[in-house]
């Protein structure tokens, strides 16, 4: 792991005379792509600045009178800082810092719901970092993270920290989940069960119970303290693509490829309802979100339709849709009553990405390498915003390219999007306007995450590499 923190690095200079003023910049964009730029006068005085890239950064140099500094064989005074304010004008938003995280595309990211600074992170090379912002001494892989020991396992697909922060759980394509001691970075055991790769993992939000959806159509539950297995609930016809439990942990909700959402009673294990035909989803579910009053679930399908459901009757509220393409990802706002109430908005995507390599080898049980990777570009690539008061959307907001997943930030005024460009874009939902792109990554998004004070956005990407962003200002 290499940590590139991006406000260090080498003053590059040049004592001639002339050069570029500041508002000459925007015009010369393409050139910040070099490592360092020009050099400008301020005309009132006698002091010079140099302006330059480091690390996709800009900064400036300015004379001081009583420090001396040599640089490129040029002895003279300087200071040196960063100006936000020069790069936000061009539309540069870059990241605190750079993680090169393993051998392998990263896939998943989580954040700690207790320390704000811990993020954690997995992917191709199967194996689990555990991390901190702005703390490049601690960093270090979890052991334990393979099945057969170095060089074997399958990819990490998913990570979830406990609700305490006591524990972090992980699940992988060999149909594993691993569980971590938080404070010693030791494993604590590994749960077994399912036969095929590990679809996510979710933790009850009031204990150590980790619930898990695998590609065999079945989803298992057990308690962590003692690794023992709990249940399993049986009846998807297809792999169980996405679920939970509801925020109030009295219940589960699945939604599989078989185009159904079940509703499971944690304790027996039972369905206590099933949504399926007209006017439900009619192909497989890609997504699915519960509100935090737990009363209601929002489903994706690949068909482009989104359906609300009451989770305590299992009947369908409302569709939503404005569009035919496969909806990636959904979303709840924290505002969450319904029927007249303080109605939440809710935020999808309707992407032209999809991931070829999340296919399996028939022979081999692994992901495709790295070059299977696909895009689609008969979809929309929208991100869509609805107001549930009127059933309609709030807010259209159109991107260039596809968008493979979403966060809501802080208050849930804004809304990321992760793309397949290697773009973050925060959008004001609003608005609908694209307030801020994060640059840096040069391959597809695959998570984002935001630390629990609010301040940083984390995404990690196909590149190899986890990236910080600072978004403090959006609280």
């Amino acid at each position: 792991m290499t940590f590139n923190l991006l406000k260090w690095g080498v003053v590059v200079t040049d004592k001639k005379a002339g050069g570029m003023r500041v508002k000459d910049l925007r015009a010369q964009r393409i050139s910040l792509q070099q490592k360092w730029l020009w050099r400008f006068n301020k005309e009132e005085g006698p002091l010079w600045r140099n302006i330059f890239i480091n690390h996709n950064k800009i900064w400036f140099t300015k004379p001081l009178d009583h420090q001396t500094s040599s640089t490129c064989g040029s002895s003279y005074s300087q200071h040196m800082w960063y100006s936000e304010a020069i790069e936000n004008s061009l539309g540069f938003f870059h990241p605190l810092f750079t993680i090169e995280i393993g051998n392998g595309e990263v896939y998943t990211v989580t954040c700690s719901p207790t320390d704000a600074s811990l993020v954690a992170t997995g992917g191709g090379d199967d194996t689990v970092f555990m991390w901190k912002i702005g703390q490049g001494d601690f960093a270090f892989e979890l052991q334990g993270s393979l099945r057969y020991g170095a060089g074997y396992g399958d990819s990490v697909s998913s990570l979830a920290f406990s609700t305490d922060g006591q524990l972090l759980a992980s699940g992988s394509l060999d149909g594993l989940i691993r569980v971590w001691d938080i404070t010693s970075g030791s494993p604590t055991g590994t749960l077994e069960g399912p036969e095929m790769g590990i679809e996510w993992v979710r933790w009850h939000p009031r204990g150590h119970v980790v619930l898990a959806g695998s590609e065999d159509s079945s989803v298992w539950m057990w308690n962590t303290d003692s690794s023992a297995f709990m249940n399993t609930f049986l009846g998807h016809a297809g792999s169980v693509t996405c679920g939970g439990f509801t925020p109030d942990g009295k219940l589960i909700c699945t939604g599989s490829d078989d185009a159904t959402l079940r509703i499971w009673d944690p304790k027996s294990a039972q369905s206590i309802h099933v949504v399926r035909g007209q006017p439900y989803h009619t192909e497989g579910l890609t997504c699915l979100t519960i509100s935090l009053d737990s009363t209601l679930a929002l489903t994706g399908s690949k068909d482009g339709s989104a359906h609300i459901v009451n989770i305590i009757t299992g009947k369908v509220v409302t569709s939503l849709s404005v569009h035919t393409d496969s909806i990636e990802c959904d979303s709840f706002s924290a505002r969450h009553k319904f029927f007249g109430k303080s109605l939440p908005t809710i935020a999808w995507i309707c992407s032209s990405f999809e991931m070829e390599n999340r296919m399996k080898d028939e022979n081999k049980g692994v992901p495709l390498n790295e070059n299977e990777f696909g895009l689609k570009r008969s979809m929309d690539n929208k991100l869509v915003i609805w107001d549930l008061q009127q059933y309609l959307p709030r807010s259209i907001c159109e991107h260039e390219e596809g968008v493979t997943c979403l966060l809501w930030l802080g208050q849930c005024r804004y809304v990321a999007t992760g793309c397949v460009d290697g773009q973050v874009r925060i959008w004001d939902s609003r608005s609908g306007e694209c307030v801020k792109t994060f640059n840096g990554h040069t391959e597809a998004i695959q998570s984002l995450a935001a630390s629990s004070n609010g301040e940083y956005l984390v995404s990690v990407s196909m590149d190899k590499t986890a990236r910080v962003f600072e978004i403090s200002e959006l609280n």
